[in-house]
């Protein structure tokens, strides 16, 4: 939701369509594959500048730090998002992990936390909290959070237009 807010927003995206719409996420997944070799080979950086990129939250600390960095992290209930997982993972036909959801989100809430601090040390990455829940009841308030990041600018009606409680599938 957020990358497809963004992009209603006015800001140009950089993704390469490999992952397509599915049941789990009928507007598409706005991914770039190479984001997941960024330790590696963050050339594809260069092209980034001035765009958005999704980029799971573990992937951040591989970001060169010779470059600034716009980050929104988004936030949902846990139970949500290991719920979304799971039936992501029934849908496709794949086993479910063994891990109990307590201790799943144990483990996520730990390394969310480590993210947390880890970030505000960072002085060359300037980051806006998203509860992705909030964000359903009242857009306007994150997406000025999000807008003001930005350096402003952004349609924020285009923004507010694009989210659809319709699609908040796993609720509490």
């Amino acid at each position: 939701m957020m990358m497809k807010m963004l992009e209603a927003g006015g800001l140009e995206l950089l993704i390469d369509h490999i992952r397509q719409a599915d049941d789990d996420n009928p507007n598409g997944y706005y991914e770039f594959e190479p984001v997941k070799q960024t330790k590696s080979q963050p050339d594809w950086l260069d092209r980034a500048r001035g765009k958005a990129v999704k980029m799971v939250s573990a992937l951040l600390r591989d970001l060169p730090a010779g470059q600034h960095y716009h980050v929104i992290f988004m936030r949902r209930r846990m139970h949500e998002v290991l719920a979304s997982q799971r039936q992501m993972l029934v849908r496709q036909g794949k086993p479910t992990d063994t891990t109990s959801d307590e201790q799943m989100a144990a483990l996520f809430d730990k390394h969310l936390a480590q993210m947390k601090t880890w970030l505000a040390q960072q002085p060359n990455i300037d980051v806006v909290y998203v509860d992705y829940n909030r964000l359903l009841e009242n857009p306007a308030e994150s997406i000025e959070s999000i807008s003001a990041l930005l350096g402003g600018g952004l349609d924020t009606a285009a923004m507010g237009a694009v989210v659809n409680p319709e699609l908040y599938r796993q609720r509490a």
